[in-house]
């Protein structure tokens, strides 16, 4: 297993959208386990491949303090199944040390295939709806400070731009 490098913004790398994976074979497989830990090592909550520079549809997720629940979903697609909104602090791994409130949908199903490639189904509330939409969000080059106002987004830019500057 490897420790992958995570992109941070405002890399341009991030905003690639990622093509489905076709086959879940070995090499998938390992990208899984880096990817976990990878996220683990951060730490983290939830990584899109996007964010480590393979522009694969894969994500790997783990809401649990004790690492005990990993989650894989590859080729991931969610549809809300509410109209109402709910407002959570997010934070990315690609923007470190910013947290802003964003609002989405509060119950999404998720539709993806697990590490063996089976396909499955799973409705979700709460911190797993926000990170799954998060996630899937990266897989189509589009990060949580893009709900933010442009004010808000370039501040953090800046901050983030300066940071690479003194650590380059």
């Amino acid at each position: 297993m490897a420790i992958l490098n995570i992109l941070e913004f405002p890399d341009p790398r991030l905003r690639t959208i990622a093509k489905p994976v076709a086959v879940v074979d070995d090499q998938v497989r390992q990208l899984i386990d880096d990817m976990f830990e990878t996220m683990y090592e951060a730490p983290g909550i939830g990584l899109a491949a996007t964010q480590v520079n393979v522009h694969q549809r894969i994500v790997v997720m783990d809401l649990s303090e004790d690492r005990s629940e990993p989650r894989v979903f590859i080729n991931p697609e969610f549809e809300p199944l509410t109209e109402e909104m709910g407002e959570y602090q997010e934070g990315c791994l690609s923007v470190p040390e910013f947290y802003e409130n964003v609002e989405r949908p509060v119950k999404v199903r998720i539709k993806a295939l697990d590490r063996d490639g089976k396909p499955y189904e799973l409705t979700a509330e709460g911190l797993l709806a926000v990170c799954i939409q998060h996630e899937c969000d990266h897989l189509n080059g589009k990060l949580f400070v893009d709900y933010l106002s442009t004010l808000k987004r370039d501040r953090i830019k800046k901050k983030l731009e300066k940071k690479h500057r003194q650590n380059a």
